[in-house]
């Protein structure tokens, strides 16, 4: 995967744009990327041990640091900071964004879970 041309974190710090060469910028919110992050702490070892992480929806961003050439470590304002953002990860949840949003309301929805913390 080719590195993206640009990562920009807003003023606000509630989202993140990710544009690669060739393509138009995706933008991330910021509580997407927490509730979709893609650590162990989140995802879990297999697909039965991933976390419906609730409450993130104030979350922001604190920091982005590279990871070698391939990846940025996130840290947000909740002080999680083990996800690993692979430039594959971000590209392949650019295009799948609106699916994997509304599965993660349909598992809130159906846990009882709320947005809110």
């Amino acid at each position: 995967m080719t590195s993206p041309t640009e990562l920009r974190v807003s003023k606000d710090r509630r989202t993140l744009t990710v544009t690669f060469p060739g393509h138009a910028p995706f933008t991330f919110p910021a509580e997407l990327l927490r509730v979709l992050s893609p650590s162990a702490e989140v995802q879990g070892h297999s697909p039965e041990q991933r976390v419906t992480v609730p409450g993130k929806k104030d979350v922001a961003i604190m920091k982005i640091e590279p990871v070698g050439h391939y990846a940025v470590r996130i840290t947000f304002d909740d002080m999680h900071d083990t996800g690993i953002f692979t430039w594959d990860y971000f590209h392949t949840l650019g295009h799948e964004q609106d699916t994997r949003w509304q599965s993660y309301l349909d598992e809130l929805a159906a846990k009882g879970l709320s947005r809110e913390r």
